[in-house]
Parts: C-alpha cells; structure tokens; sequence
C-alpha cells in the first residue's frame, strides 16, 4: 500500500520562509504553494513527489515524465498552468523509480507496467479525485496507457483527460531509432547491466554505441552519441536507461486504445526519430475522439520544442471539465504546425 509524507516549501522562487499565495503580476491570480512529499511504493521505493496546489481544487493534472529525464523537465508547462488557472487547479509531478530523486530499485521493476501500478500508488496516496487529467511525455505517455490498461479495480482514479506527447503504445522496434531495440548489441548492453559496476558499464557502453552506430543515419547517429554522452556523464542515468529497454521492447498497450474514454490529444514531432509521428496517427486513429497536433518542424523534446502547444493540449482538456470560460487560441505560429486550434482559458 502507498504512503506519504510530506514537506510544505514556498511558491518556486519564493524565499523558503514565505508560506502565503502570492498574486501573479499578469493574473492577479495566487499562485499555489509548493509540497515536496515522498511517496513510497510497492518494495518500499520511494518517489519523490511535489503537489502544488489545493486538495481540493476543481481539476488535478498529473505530469509523467520520460526516460532519462525527470519531473523538471515540465517545469516550463507548469509555470503556465499555475499562472494561468491558480488555486483552480492541482498540479503533481514525480519522478519514476530510478529517476531524479527517487529511490533506485531492482532492474526487475524497471518496467512501464511497474510504473503504471507506482502512478496508482501515488493517486491513492496524494487522494486524487477527478476531473483528472494524465498527461506524458515519451515513456511517460506509456504509463498513463498502462495505467489505462490495468483493470478497472486497479485503477484509483478514471482520468477525464489524456494528453500524450512523443510517445508510442507498442511497435517500438518497428519504427525510428528504437528499431535498434532489436539489434544483438542491445541485448549485450541490457546483460551488462545487471551485472557490472557503473564506471565499467559506461565505459563499455562506447563501443556497443559504435556497432549500433552503424546501422543509423546521419542524423539517427546524431541523436544516438548525444543519449550516449549525457547518459554517460550520470551513471546512475545511464544504468536506470539501459535498465529499462527490455520492458519497452516488449512494451504494448495497443489493444487498450480502443476503451480509452478520457478526452485525448496526441501531439507528434515531425523530426522526432525516436517515436516517429506514425506512432501518433496511429493511436489518434484508435483512441475514439482523439485530436492530433502534428508540428512538422518539432522533434522528440516537445516539451521545449512546442511548449507552447502541449501547455495549450492540456489546458483545454481542463476548461472542458470545470466549465471554465475558454477562447480557441492558434498554435499556427509554430514553425510546420499543422493547423490546429487548441482551446485555453482567457
């Protein structure tokens, strides 16, 4: 069973003493305080968990981020959401077992269909109510389909709202970079790490980098020696990616599109090599009255590449919810966006 604890802190940028809800310059609006909290989950894990905004608000959005990456990298969506809707809205980020803050764990766990039952516990402990809205980013759009795929009972909450950005729900060694799940040297690389040290798993990840290499692109390459530098550079991260690879090689969540119910938009990056856009038409075919946002000129990091229009995909699927007055606002500008309105509260 989940439990947690928490730690009240001030608003971000706030000095640490301050406790009240200051008022944004643009809003007027108070802008909620921040809670670290710990959440720990089966096998004792804990994840480390900030919930910003009333218990009570009319809607709760929860941010899943990718592999490699942590909570933060939604710091510029929640920045705003928060300045947009106040007090209105709860915001909870976390960061997967394995990730940022939160406890390392068995490689045996390091799986999607883990991290879905980890979203589950952090739901029932943080006693999040709906309207909810699940929103992630690469492997972090795979655990909110997981979740989506676990039986009824086992899901805490019915989220109202699904936004999925780069992300897949199976296929992944078909299409893109990840076809090199499939490659003799991943598997080399996926042994390795369940038995040897960092510093040497590090070292011999190189040349594995060099044999997959050769099966890429120029730009595949591109994107690989840039993973394989900055992973290398926290072992921690590289050891936590590498752990991960079998269960999303094996990872499908596609007979769950059809029953999904929540109110989904599907954004894709035309550049994006690791999940490529067909990833996106795919699911925006299967998920009943799912919307896609195609932006042509976008790659993998959505989050910062179109910031703006995963912000505007989440904020709509909240006016939707709590009835907030909304105007349709353009993502047009966007360089090869595809056109699209996306609705965002005045």
């Amino acid at each position: 069973m989940a439990t947690a604890t928490s730690t009240p802190t001030a608003p971000t940028g706030a000095p640490r003493s301050v406790r009240r809800h200051p008022r944004t310059a643009c809003t007027g609006r108070r802008r909620p305080t921040v809670i670290e909290r710990t959440v720990t989950v089966r096998g004792g894990v804990q994840l480390a968990v900030r919930d910003q905004g009333p218990a009570d608000a009319q809607a709760t959005v929860v941010l899943l981020h990718g592999l490699c990456l942590d909570r933060d990298s939604w710091t510029g969506q929640i920045d705003h959401l928060t300045r947009q809707w106040g007090d209105r809205l709860r915001v909870i980020s976390y960061d997967h077992r394995g990730h940022g803050r939160s406890d390392s764990a068995p490689k045996r766990t390091y799986t999607v269909t883990q991290l879905a039952e980890d979203l589950a516990g952090v739901l029932t402990a943080l006693r999040v109510t709906g309207p909810l809205t699940l929103a992630g980013h690469s492997m972090g759009g795979m655990v909110a389909l997981a979740y989506l795929g676990r039986p009824p009972a086992d899901r805490p909450v019915e989220p109202t709202g699904l936004v999925l950005a780069a992300t897949a729900a199976g296929r992944l060694t078909e299409r893109g970079i990840a076809r090199l799940l499939a490659n003799p040297a991943t598997n080399v690389l996926c042994g390795l790490a369940a038995v040897t040290p960092h510093r040497a798993l590090s070292l011999l990840s190189r040349p594995l980098y060099a044999a997959l290499a050769l099966r890429c692109d120029a730009d595949a390459r591109s994107t690989l020696s840039r993973l394989f530098t900055e992973t290398s550079a926290a072992a921690t991260t590289l050891d936590t990616a590498i752990g991960f690879l079998p269960g999303l090689r094996s990872f499908d969540q596609l007979s769950t599109l059809g029953s999904i119910r929540a109110e989904t938009i599907v954004l894709s990056g035309g550049a994006d090599l690791l999940t490529p856009p067909s990833h996106a038409h795919e699911m925006a075919a299967a998920i009943p009255g799912a919307a896609h946002v195609h932006l042509s000129d976008a790659g993998h990091m959505l989050l910062d590449e179109a910031a703006h229009a995963v912000t505007a995909a989440v904020s709509r699927t909240i006016a939707t919810r709590i009835g907030a007055r909304s105007r349709s606002v353009s993502v047009n500008h966007i360089p090869g966006q595809r056109h699209s309105q996306l609705a965002i509260t005045a």
